[in-house]
C-alpha cells in the first residue's frame, strides 16, 4: 500500500486512491462534496492541547513530532481502521498550509513505521 499526503485544497486525482480527512478541525472554505474522503478521523489528530502547544511553531518540530508518536501509540486501533479504509493508495488529507511541518507528514511516518504492528 502506498500512503500519500495531500492539501484538501489540492484537487482531487483518481490516484489519490482512498482520501481520509486526519485534522481534528474541519478546513476552513472546504464543503464536504469537494474534499472527495470517505472519512473524517478527527481522533487521530493531535490532541487540541498538542495541537494548540504546536500551533505551527517549527522550531518545536522535532518535540511536537516526538509527542505526536506518543499519542498515536495510543491510538493503534484508530490506525489499524485508517490503514482498513485503502485497498492500495491511501491519501492523508489536510488543512495546514505548510506542506513540510504537519501532522499528515508525522502521520504517515508513524503508519509506515509501524504498519507490520497495527
Amino acid at each position: 500500500m502506498n500512503i500519500n499526503i495531500k492539501r484538501v485544497y489540492t484537487p482531487w486525482n483518481p490516484e489519490d486512491g482512498t482520501r481520509i480527512l486526519v485534522d481534528r478541525l474541519w478546513p476552513r472554505g472546504i464543503k464536504k462534496e469537494d474534499a472527495h474522503i470517505i472519512a473524517w478521523m478527527k481522533d487521530i489528530a493531535p490532541s487540541n492541547e498538542l495541537r494548540k502547544w504546536f500551533h505551527h511553531d517549527y522550531n518545536n518540530w522535532n518535540e511536537f513530532k516526538e509527542k505526536y508518536f506518543n499519542e498515536l501509540e495510543m491510538k493503534k486501533d484508530l490506525c489499524h481502521q485508517l490503514i482498513a479504509y485503502a485497498e492500495n493508495n491511501l491519501t492523508l488529507v489536510y488543512g495546514s498550509k505548510n506542506e513540510m511541518y504537519n501532522q499528515a507528514v508525522v502521520l504517515k511516518e508513524f503508519l509506515e513505521a509501524n504498519i507490520k504492528n497495527i
